[in-house]
């Protein structure tokens, strides 16, 4: 099963500028961490939105949690760097109850596995 509406997928400049791609965000800088080494830069920030909404496109979701005001969805898998490499990814979606657009929550890396 793929993430619902992904065509409808909102991620946020802030939630990338101020926290995935935020050296200095406390809950964010070893993603940005990660992210930065492969090439995402903040001056590119639409690069590695597009790269999550792939992500979300391309991958099936591996997890559901139904949870007080929605649905959360996890995908696990492949995406796609500037600087060339696939990276092992996990991204969280949300969508609201009276909602049918998933927008963006998190992503880190997993372990590295052979595609």
């Amino acid at each position: 099963m793929k993430l619902p509406n992904v065509q409808n997928a909102e991620i946020p400049r802030t939630k990338i500028m101020d926290y995935l791609l935020s050296s200095s965000s406390r809950a964010g800088k070893a993603k940005a961490k990660f992210f930065m080494s492969f090439g995402f830069v903040r001056e590119k920030w639409e690069e590695i939105v597009k790269s999550l909404i792939h992500h979300a496109e391309e991958n099936e979701i591996s997890g559901i949690k139904r949870i007080i005001f929605g649905t959360k969805y996890i995908i696990e898998g492949f995406m796609k760097s500037p600087d060339g490499p696939s990276l092992n990814v996990r991204s969280v979606w949300f969508i609201d109850d009276d909602g049918d657009h998933p927008r963006f929550v998190t992503a880190h890396p997993l372990k590295r596995r052979k595609k």
